[in-house]
């Protein structure tokens, strides 16, 4: 929020746009910021800070640098410095600057900021932190923010605390939790003793009690750590041994063993002494419900996969599930105990695409989608989510996927088919009158489902047709996961969202697409995605306990468990530029609280 000793001379409008961004509408706030700050002269500096906090909650850090870079320091107040450069550090965060940003928050004076920023400059550095891997310091950050944030916010970053520390090696958290007694210690000693004591509670309750004596006082209290070790181990168990049912032959062999290279470089890469035991079983060699028994009668306590929709629902519909199932898709009416659906769904692709485009102001969409079962589905993916968000969507048009014309469904989403209407009936009165197409106003954005081969077509006919004042938001079909610029041009300036793995600096792993690049060459890059999935799908495991209250930052996005047991996840957005994609951030679900794939025929799994 914008601090609250704003001067009395300030335009009426300036108030009307604190209201905007009281009110959670970031965007609207911006657009009226920012024609005040144009038109100010006397207090436009603190005018285009405004703007430039607004246009950072809706999302455009591109407008907001421009605005920041507009802005000559020296004429600033200390205050003033001080949240330009918090700001900066935010934008440099968008877009993945994460050691650009910490040397913009070392300049920033916290206790001089409000306390809406000092929450906001310790958000920042816990994050910039955990880029940069340094997860201590990013620990502190939080243990800094938790005495500013109101309790009902405290257990979640609590919480956020012992998982970023539960990433360090026991040596580290055993020595720093020795050094001192302060708040930090406290959290680190805790971090140690429950990873340490995991699998036996007798014990961990009694390094509990010796840890209380030690830390008396500390935030992490016994109503937090009962719900925290209640969650941690609510239906599920650590497995010693894990079966994994892919398919290794027929229409989707190849996928499965995409997925089984991620799973195999995620165990290699494991270094915890525990970890658990791998057997692959060939989901087409035998019924799922006599492949599951087989496996647990082989000692398997977890198993991942199936991949296909009606092996999930074979295993499901004949099977009492007694171990753990981590299924690798989603099937919507499915809601079982010990079920996991983790899947590259494109209800998450649709729902990002429509939540950004919301959060950055848009209210009235087209919807072009290819006439295929899958695109259908996914426009009704699209529809739902926008008209929940209590957004209009004015047309729909289809178009053939194998075709590389589009003027027709092009020109009737454009209404071009109406204005061509008009002119026949007037040049019947009027021989000489001559043709100006008028395409509608009613539109301020266009929703894309295609391939990349149509949506390089696709888009230059747009401009052909005069839209390019219609920002094109699609799903990550439009983007082949490896950049190629020259083929790519014709993509400019659309949005899509799609896995942090496939950018640079955005997924943090060890594991990231430079290091496994040998791998996935021997793979057409389609099938990218479903490495990434197979990564995320072994580094899951140790968290499903946690996963429905601490999200877990994968490479196919930051993942969360919805209570009907799927997996949710949260994409990060880019927008072509050059041909290449550039990072705008990861996005606001439209009903989630504020925080800061595309397959071959994925329908068909």
């Amino acid at each position: 929020m914008p601090p609250q000793d704003r001067q009395p001379a300030f335009p009426a409008d300036a108030q009307t746009a604190k209201a905007f961004m009281d009110q959670g509408q970031p965007a609207k706030a911006a657009q009226l910021y920012r024609r005040i700050a144009d038109e100010q002269s006397e207090f436009q500096d603190q005018l285009r800070l405004f703007t430039i906090e607004s246009l950072i909650q809706s999302g455009d850090s591109d407008t907001a640098k421009n605005y920041a870079d507009a802005i000559n320091p020296n004429n600033l107040t200390l205050l003033q410095r001080n949240q330009l450069n918090l700001y900066y550090a935010q934008i440099d965060l968008s877009f993945g600057n994460a050691e650009q940003a910490s040397a913009r928050l070392n300049l920033v004076k916290p206790l001089q900021l409000s306390r809406s920023d000092q929450i906001k400059f310790h958000q920042s550095s816990a994050f910039a932190y955990s880029l940069t891997g340094e997860l201590k310091k990013s620990a502190a950050s939080r243990v800094e923010l938790s005495h500013l944030l109101p309790p009902a916010q405290q257990p979640a970053n609590h919480a956020a605390i012992l998982e970023t520390l539960s990433l360090l090696p026991l040596a580290t958290l055993e020595q720093t939790s020795s050094e001192s007694s302060n708040a930090l210690s406290g959290w680190m000693a805790l971090a140690q003793l429950l990873k340490t004591n995991q699998h036996n509670r007798a014990l961990l309750d009694t390094a509990l009690d010796q840890w209380r004596q030690n830390y008396p006082h500390h935030p992490a209290d016994s109503a937090f750590l009962h719900d925290y070790l209640a969650q941690s181990a609510h239906a599920f168990k650590q497995p010693g041994k894990i079966a994994v049912f892919l398919p290794e032959t027929g229409p989707i062999g190849r996928a499965g063993k995409a997925i089984r290279e991620g799973i195999m470089a995620a165990y290699y890469q494991d270094r915890n002494e525990t970890k658990p035991d791998l057997r692959f079983y060939d989901s087409g060699q035998s019924a799922l419900p006599v492949l599951y028994h087989q496996a647990i009668a082989e000692g398997a306590e977890m198993v991942i996969g199936p991949l296909s929709k009606t092996e999930i629902e074979s295993l499901t519909a004949s099977s009492n599930l007694s171990v753990p199932v981590l299924a690798l898709n989603h099937v919507p009416e499915i809601n079982k105990a010990n079920l996991y659906q983790f899947g590259l769904s494109p209800i998450d692709d649709a729902e990002q695409i429509a939540s950004l485009a919301w959060f950055e102001g848009r209210q009235n969409a087209l919807l072009l989608i290819p006439d295929t079962e899958q695109g259908l589905r996914i426009g009704e993916y699209i529809r739902d989510f926008w008209n929940k968000a209590d957004a209009n969507l004015l047309e729909t048009q289809t178009y053939q996927a194998n075709q590389t014309d589009f003027s027709e469904p092009i020109k009737k989403l454009l209404n071009l088919d109406e204005s061509n209407q008009r002119y026949q009936k007037i040049r019947q009165f009027l021989p000489s009158a001559v043709f100006v197409p008028r395409i509608r106003r009613d539109a301020d954005v266009i929703f894309l489902n295609a391939y990349e081969t149509a949506a390089r077509s696709i888009n230059p006919q747009l401009h052909f047709f005069h839209a390019q004042h219609l920002p094109v938001y699609a799903t990550p079909h439009i983007y082949s996961g490896l950049p190629n610029p020259q083929l790519d041009m014709d993509l400019n300036t659309i949005t899509f969202c799609d896995i942090p793995w496939l950018f640079d600096n955005v997924y943090q792993g060890e594991l990231s697409i430079n290091a496994l690049r040998s791998t996935w060459q021997q793979f057409p890059s389609v099938y990218l995605r479903l490495m990434a999935m197979g990564i995320d799908a072994y580094n899951l495991v140790p968290h499903l306990g946690k996963l429905s209250t601490v999200q877990y930052h994968g490479a196919t996005g930051n993942l969360l468990l919805t209570r009907d047991g799927r997996i949710k996840r949260n994409l990060v957005c880019a927008k072509f530029n050059q041909g290449v994609p550039k990072v705008i951030g990861f996005v606001q679900s439209a009903n989630d609280d504020y925080q800061s794939i595309a397959v071959p025929n994925d329908d068909s799994y």
